[in-house]
């Protein structure tokens, strides 16, 4: 038997972490059409809403950093920034460490929109409930980042 607060044998943690996986799946789906739910009233798609809430988070960021902070395609990234700026949410700027590839900063449309956004979201989350404590979610914030570096070694392209 395994100390509860002991590091799990490597197939035990494996078997563990197989029903987070099985968790994050479903989590995802229906966090992602609760999303597009409730992006619809502001006509952004769940791409748009990623880079502005990126943007929102972190300031002005090139597509490539963008890309690696949510581990998804340059390619798609450049595509949702195109979609916003389009609508005046995003604007390209000057990037004083790099010529070739511009800063994209948001717009005050861009920063209402995602504030918006955010503090619906920011209400549905506040139903979750269960008791949690700060420890509870450090934990799962630290196994959750365990499993993404995990997984660093494969390709966005």
């Amino acid at each position: 038997m395994n100390d509860i607060d002991g590091p799990l044998p490597p197939d035990v943690l494996a078997r563990r972490l197989t029903e987070v996986y099985d968790l994050i799946g479903p989590l995802y789906r229906r966090t992602q059409r609760s999303v597009e739910q409730g992006l619809a009233v502001h006509g952004l798609s769940v791409g748009v809403r990623a880079v502005l809430a990126l943007l929102h988070r972190n300031g002005p960021m090139t597509v490539p950093q963008m890309g690696r902070a949510q581990a998804i395609s340059r390619q798609f990234v450049q595509r949702m920034v195109n979609d916003a700026a389009a609508r005046g949410l995003v604007e390209s700027v000057p990037n004083p460490a790099h010529r070739r590839s511009s800063l994209i900063r948001l717009t005050d449309e861009g920063r209402a929109a995602i504030t918006a956004v955010l503090d619906r979201e920011h209400l549905v989350l506040r139903e979750v409930g269960g008791d949690l404590t700060d420890a509870d979610v450090a934990t799962c914030l630290r196994v959750l980042g365990a499993m993404l570096g995990a997984l660093d070694h494969v390709d966005l392209a």
